[in-house]
């Protein structure tokens, strides 16, 4: 007797949109767990994580992207990289757009290439953030999206009130193709510990700094040591481009570097369910947003450079 095939679904979807338009606050929503980095500033996400949502019936592996955007550095372009490349591994794209704003010159360079793409996966457009936003706004805006891309589905989403997030879901999953789970269901993103540990205190930077450091602002860990299942050590460098953002950074009296390590740290503590010891220092190193050398240690180059 033949085997049916089955009807369990798993693949691909890329999450894309400009600079902060909330690709990874949605994330965080749809795995109900924090695992990617979320502040108010934009290009908070610069290389691509996998969130990976595990259900009876289907495996959907988000692939959360860097915002597209006019790159001013070498940093920048990598960013463009990562997530264009998403564009291609992808069974469907989750294209998030602003409702609470008039379409962008960003966003327009988004549809520009999705269709340039030779090869184009089943695209949503996601009018997100439709809680801050009158009906009447809403539809003209949403209009406007759908002119820049006319063959994707348009659906109206909020991460706050969850509204339109099990439609969308419900969507997604009856598009991937059928097959088995691409990860042990209780893994949850590719990053290990560390990297999400190093994420969070860039988060706590972009919090609380103001103007062009946080731009400037990467983390290396050094250190992340489990001394047992309850407890952890982790030494962290923040690094910066000039000698007077170091300054900022530290505050007088350390009183910055204090406020962005507590935070951090809290949030660690929360991600992992241990106890840590986090011991943050500073390092100037000049432009290393331009930098191929720095920009490799910090792991901000693809694959194939």
């Amino acid at each position: 007797m033949d085997s049916q095939p089955t009807a369990h679904r798993a693949g691909y979807v890329a999450v894309i949109g400009r600079p902060n338009v909330g690709k990874s606050t949605l994330i965080n929503t749809l795995l109900n767990q924090k695992i990617a980095a979320v502040s108010p500033r934009p290009q908070t996400t610069r290389r691509r994580q996998l969130g990976i949502l595990t259900e009876p019936d289907a495996q959907i592996v988000f692939i959360d992207t860097p915002g597209l955007h006019i790159p001013q550095h070498k940093l920048g372009e990598f960013m463009n990289s990562e997530a264009v490349e998403s564009l291609q591994d992808a069974d469907v794209l989750l294209w998030l757009i602003d409702a609470s704003t008039d379409l962008t010159e960003e966003d327009r360079l988004i549809a520009a290439r999705l269709n340039a793409l030779k090869r184009r996966p089943f695209t949503f457009i996601l009018m997100t953030k439709a809680d801050l936003v009158a009906v009447d706004a809403l539809e003209k805006r949403s209009r406007a999206a759908g002119e820049l891309f006319p063959t994707a589905e348009l659906l109206v989403i909020s991460t706050v009130t969850r509204a339109g997030i099990d439609e969308m879901l419900g969507k997604v999953k009856s598009l991937l193709p059928q097959g088995e789970n691409f990860f042990d269901p209780d893994t949850i993103t590719d990053y290990y510990e560390r990297d999400i540990a190093a994420e969070l205190i860039r988060e706590s930077a972009l919090i609380y700094l103001r103007d062009e450091v946080p731009h400037a602002l990467a983390v290396r860990i050094e250190q992340y040591q489990e001394r047992s299942e309850t407890n952890a050590y982790i030494e962290a460098t923040i690094l910066v481009e000039r000698e007077s953002h170091k300054g900022i950074v530290i505050g007088q009296n350390a009183a910055m570097l204090k406020k962005i390590g507590t935070r951090a740290r809290q949030e660690i503590e929360s991600m992992s369910g241990r106890k840590v010891f986090l011991d943050l220092r500073v390092k100037v190193n000049k432009n290393w947003r331009n930098s191929p050398d720095a920009l490799r240690l910090l792991g901000y180059t693809t694959s194939n450079k």
